[in-house]
């Protein structure tokens, strides 16, 4: 009895030095790099240490186990709650090809350098830096928005590979939030979308500590959070003090016997816990606490006061023998499942690998269609809700959904086997999103991050609500696709609430975004053929919702200069336009028009389609000026949208035809004469180029 009791002691002792470990670890970086913030790692340390060491199913010797949990940290300014932890359960590197490299994710030296430029220990988690941070969080709301995602995936993942006596996804995921996190509408969103598809595999865990970063929580924030997610059909459990390992175990417990609907935990803690000062401040929130104020508290922990960055013996053998052992066995465990899978179910296991590392299946681009020549045409969201059909049949995990717009946009998979994504049927590969344009972008990141091929639509103009996620997707390197409607003027009669004017320039100017304006049928097939072969871009596919002529491709230029952003459509006989007309997506017919008036004219005129500025500004020198030749001066650009930007293209000398303000409410017809988007303004524009 007295050696089960001594062993016990020593448990306990190892526990309270883990935790300080953590703890110290974050005040010690945050101090040195005079930059950050030690009180929310202080306080969820416990949190953190009982979830990871008893409960959480992840190998760090393999971060990219595909069955393992998802841990995220939307409240990533507690970043050093999370290098501390990834240093501590000795999470290993990982390559580009999503291979287990050897080195560690995160060492101490990285710690001592926290914020520091090129550490991997920067000042919030970023996805594809750092080996174990599964998504980039930060912008607060994001991070539990991505988890969202991250359950959607696993239980689609579930539903669809998982065959009799082989259960080979059912992680949970697991994300940490705060009260800033409860604010940002984004998380409002993702949390009903949760709650309605009743996603048992998702546990949010709410550090209840009333301090923002101005200060108490309550001079802006007095609402019930446990009602308000009661009523979004959660399953809501309290935890009133960090500390207690025992109540926080219980209830980690009581989220894995939900079987029906997602869990809230609410977690009271003090920011900076533990500090006999700094209980009931922002100050150990938002700033280093000081040498002095480090000292106390480290007293207070019985702590070496003068000691920096210690990680004392055994601290790393508990950790080792804890989630290192478990994760181990877990992960060989399902390793040796896997290896019988393969045998017995070789197609479905040749998709999963194959989506683990991006990769396309065969033949996937085979069955697309090609579009006749027809003046009268058809708009290009009819042509990419055709294209995006016979795509999704070949590849198996290209899965998505609308805005509750899908009638409009196209995005609905029609196909038999397709069917809905819902709480209780998770095999579905139609998901809707509802009125919730950020949660759905947020969650379209969880489900790429889950390396699930992910979509989602809406109006282009309200792309503006999705931004800060897509912003995200471009810095995380996610191959998200998005596809836009509606995207000018040419929508009518809805006005200027509904018409983008600024939006191609403010998405243009995200870094690593692609974004194609495709003019016809045939340049839609082109543009989803890029589209499918990015791995670490994501896409805007903007679309029309007016029908735009179908070009005879026998005529002009074949649509496959798509893949190089832009190019020569039609041209001069002799291959020496004396003026350039520069067109994207609906205006491309327009400028078409004008060439051939040009040419009934005498006047040698050259048409560049240009869907991608991104794609061609990435090509050689050589190329860009084969469809730009710096000696033809004489240039109008036409594009039903704002100009920033198009100067670039058309010189100082060069004509824009696009808008200066805002739309209007009236018949594509009568907008386009207003504003100028007329085959007669575009060759009065030419003339007036070339002098004529």
């Amino acid at each position: 009895m007295a050696v089960s009791e001594q062993t016990l002691a020593t448990a306990k002792q190892l526990e309270a030095l883990s935790i300080n470990t953590i703890r110290t670890l974050a005040m010690d970086a945050v101090q040195q790099a005079n930059s950050g913030h030690p009180g929310a790692p202080m306080a969820l340390a416990p949190v953190t240490y009982c979830l990871w060491q008893q409960f959480l199913r992840y190998d760090p010797a393999d971060p990219v186990w595909p069955n393992r949990d998802r841990f995220v940290l939307s409240n990533g300014h507690a970043s050093m709650l999370l290098y501390a932890m990834l240093y501590l359960a000795e999470v290993r590197g990982i390559n580009p090809e999503y291979e287990s490299v050897g080195d560690f994710a995160v060492t101490l030296d990285d710690i001592k350098r926290f914020r520091q430029l090129d550490s991997r220990t920067p000042g919030h988690p970023e996805y594809r830096w750092t080996a174990g941070v599964e998504t980039t969080t930060g912008p607060l709301g994001q991070g539990v928005g991505n988890s969202v995602g991250m359950a959607i995936a696993g239980q689609w993942l579930a539903a669809r590979y998982n065959q009799p006596g082989f259960e080979i996804f059912n992680y949970n995921v697991y994300a940490v939030c705060g009260d800033g996190d409860m604010m940002e509408g984004v998380a409002s969103e993702a949390a009903s979308l949760a709650g309605h598809l009743k996603l048992s595999n998702l546990c949010w865990i709410y550090d209840e500590n009333h301090v923002t970063l101005d200060g108490l929580a309550n001079v802006s924030f007095t609402e019930d959070v446990a009602e308000r997610f009661t009523a979004y059909g959660w399953n809501v459990l309290h935890v009133t003090d960090a500390n207690d390992l025992d109540m926080l175990a219980k209830a980690y417990n009581g989220f894995l016997q939900t079987q029906d609907r997602p869990t809230l935990i609410r977690v009271n803690s003090h920011i900076g816990y533990g500090s006999p000062h700094k209980q009931d401040t922002s100050a150990a929130h938002g700033e280093p606490l000081g040498e002095d104020e480090v000292r106390l508290v480290k007293k207070f922990y019985g702590w070496p006061e003068d000691a920096k960055f210690l990680v004392p013996d055994g601290v790393l053998e508990t950790f080792r023998n804890g989630i290192g052992k478990r994760g181990r066995e877990l992960r060989e465990n399902w390793q040796a499942q896997f290896t019988e899978y393969k045998k017995k179910f070789p197609q479905l296991a040749d998709q999963i690998e194959r989506m683990q590392h991006r990769e396309l299946p065969e033949g996937w681009d085979k069955n697309l269609p090609t579009f006749p020549a027809d003046a009268k045409g058809i708009a290009t969201r009819e042509s990419s809700g055709k294209v995006l059909n016979v795509m999704a049949e070949n590849v198996p995990w290209l899965v998505g959904g609308s805005a509750d717009l899908a009638g409009s946009d196209r995005t609905r998979l029609k196909f038999d086997a397709a069917g809905d994504f819902q709480a209780g049927s998770y095999g579905g590969r139609n998901l809707h999103f509802g009125v919730r344009e950020h949660g759905m972008a947020a969650a379209l990141n969880g489900m790429a991050v889950s390396k699930i091929r992910a979509f989602g639509g809406t109006f282009f103009n309200f792309s503006d609500y999705m931004r800060p996620s897509i912003r995200l997707a471009a810095l995380m390197e996610l191959p998200t696709i998005y596809v836009f409607t509606h995207d000018s003027i040419g929508l009518g009669e809805d006005g200027p609430t509904h018409q983008p004017i600024e939006q191609l320039a403010s998405l243009r100017a995200v870094p690593g975004l692609m974004l194609i304006r495709p003019a016809d049928a045939n340049e839609v097939v082109e543009a989803w053929k890029v589209i499918m072969k990015l791995e670490h871009e994501p896409a805007a596919l903007v679309l029309s919702r007016q029908p735009l002529p179908t070009l005879d491709r026998s005529k002009y230029g074949a649509a496959a200069g798509v893949a190089k952003g832009a190019y020569i459509l039609a041209d001069a006989a002799d291959g020496k336009p004396e003026v350039i007309l520069i067109g994207t997506g609906s205006e491309v017919s327009i400028c078409v028009s004008a060439y051939e008036q040009l040419k009934t004219a005498g006047i040698k005129a050259r048409v560049v389609s240009m869907p991608s500025w991104g794609l061609f500004d990435s090509q050689s020198d050589e190329y860009k000026a084969k469809v730009l030749p710096p000696e033809v001066k004489a240039r109008v650009a036409v594009e039903a949208a704002a100009t920033l930007g198009w100067s670039q293209y058309v010189g100082p000398t060069g004509t824009i035809i696009g808008m200066r303000r805002f739309g209007a409410s009236a018949p594509i017809k009568d907008l386009q004469k207003k504003f100028g988007f007329t085959t007669e303004n575009v060759v009065a524009a030419a003339r007036k180029a070339i002098g004529k």
